[in-house]
């Protein structure tokens, strides 16, 4: 495996089991020294201050593995709030000690570039700092991810709804510490990893800021397909709509439509989700502008008879109807037999109308807010299917120029969907790369560490690809 060693050998540990041999076994009492923490509710906090706060729920929902002060916001609090409390460093672990599931509890994350700045831990954490140099800064955040270490913490939390970690049931546990060069070039891989995906994530929200400056643009007609902009004398004045452009007709749904239904929920005894059968989509599944089955669920054939008019056809439109997800649409592209649920709204448009220019037009703010105008105040929104028949439509009479202009939008689609692959396959190789190089199963070969150490990304995470 090129710059791996998978003839990995182990010595025996009797309470951790087998350990790479030149790794040693330490407690986490042994790795790291505990700081009390600040208690302070969210209430309490401010966006702007002298300190920042870090706050558990951050923790679950915003940081991973690293907490990076040159990159994420945090809310702060006063010089006077913060003065009795440990400053953080750069290298210091912040976990959070309580969850409501067990993904939750335990996370912890490294903090990164402070470069002067103040910073505390907070409500519902643990402050822990490495005791002599055990792990080196840049792979303190990762030790916690060894198999066998996240699972005796988790066996060390305890409660009911709410599960939790103490600093006395932590400080017992086992912790594999490989030599020095081994864990920054461990490191290494790991962060050009997470930085590639970071910059790709990054790279699909600005594909996707551009793409609804554009297609709020060109579906309003004040952009033409050429990308040159209309002029006035290009737009007649509609009572209802205001300017619309010289070409454009208004339509409802019901006039250029074959089919408006919705799909049905199989809650027939005995159902389940299996591996192959008859596809069903769910509105989890819609997206905007492409429809995500890289996790597929299935429903036995025999469910097609029952639920068959809601069976899809290439070209049909899918639109999200309940909930906050309302709008989100696109084209069911695939052959394979498929059927959706009671969340879905699937729109057939007849004969000389671009299906992908009016799965775009759905997602436009002002579709949306025309369709839910009507709406009941109500915990959850739900579109009934006289919505879309009573929907007024605004669009080219040209078929072609339909086409010309959802071309432009749909190519931002591929691209966002494409970094979107891009970073699952990354994390497959993250979450391939921790199993092996945090439990020593593959070594990196001593004589290449600090090659590695000295490549670019790219050259990095190739090599971690072989």
């Amino acid at each position: 495996m090129g710059n791996f060693n998978t003839e990995a050998k182990f010595y025996y540990h009797e309470k951790f089991g087998n350990v790479p041999i030149g790794w040693e076994i330490k407690t986490f009492d042994e790795c790291f020294e505990f700081f009390p923490t600040a208690s302070y509710s969210r209430s309490t906090l401010t966006e702007q201050g002298d300190c920042h706060y870090i706050h558990y729920g951050d923790i679950h929902t915003k940081f991973h593995v690293f907490l990076d002060f040159e990159k994420h916001v945090t809310p702060f609090v006063s010089n006077e709030m913060a003065k009795r409390f440990k400053k953080l460093k750069d290298g210091d672990l912040i976990m959070a000690d309580a969850s409501e599931d067990y993904d939750g509890v335990g996370k912890a994350v490294e903090v990164v570039n402070l470069n002067g700045r103040q910073a505390i831990a907070g409500l519902h954490t643990l402050h822990l700092r490495c005791k002599g140099g055990s792990f080196v800064k840049g792979f303190t955040g990762y030790i916690l991810n060894n198999e066998k270490v996240r699972h005796n913490i988790l066996r060390s939390a305890t409660g009911i709804k709410v599960y939790s970690v103490s600093k006395s049931g932590l400080k017992k546990i086992l912790l594999p510490r490989p030599p020095e060069p081994e864990q920054n070039a461990i490191a290494a891989i790991l962060s050009k990893v997470d930085e590639t995906i970071a910059a790709t994530e990054k790279s699909i929200q600005a594909a996707e800021r551009l793409r609804k400056a554009v297609m709020q643009n060109l579906l309003t007609g004040k952009l033409k397909p050429d990308g040159t902009w209309r002029k006035e004398e290009e737009f007649y004045v509609d009572e209802k709509f205001g300017k619309v452009p010289v070409g454009w007709v208004i339509k409802k749904g019901n006039k250029i439509t074959d089919k408006i239904t919705k799909g049905q929920s199989p809650k027939w005894q005995g159902y389940e989700y299996s591996d192959e059968g008859l596809l069903f989509i769910t509105s989890e599944n819609v997206r905007d502008g492409y429809l995500d089955i890289s996790e597929p669920k299935y429903l036995p054939l025999s469910f097609n008879e029952k639920i068959k008019n809601s069976q899809l056809e290439l070209g049909d439109i899918l639109v999200n109807i309940v909930g906050a997800s309302i709008g989100r649409s696109c084209v069911y592209n695939h052959s394979e037999t498929a059927n959706i649920n009671q969340a879905i709204c699937l729109f057939r448009l007849d004969k000389g109308y671009n299906r992908d220019f009016f799965a775009c037009y759905f997602q436009l703010p002002r579709t949306i807010h025309r369709l839910l105008s009507n709406q009941v105040e109500t915990a959850r929104a739900n579109l009934s299917l006289g919505d879309f028949r009573k929907l007024k439509f605004v669009f080219p009479e040209d078929e072609k120029e339909q086409k010309a202009i959802a071309k432009k939008i749909t190519g931002f689609d591929k691209l966002v969907q494409s970094r979107q692959t891009k970073i699952k396959t990354l994390q497959r190789l993250k979450k391939s790369l921790m199993q092996n190089l945090l439990t020593g199963k593959v070594r990196l070969r001593p004589e290449v560490i600090e090659e590695m150490l000295n490549k670019e990304r790219k050259e990095i995470v190739e090599a971690a690809e072989v």
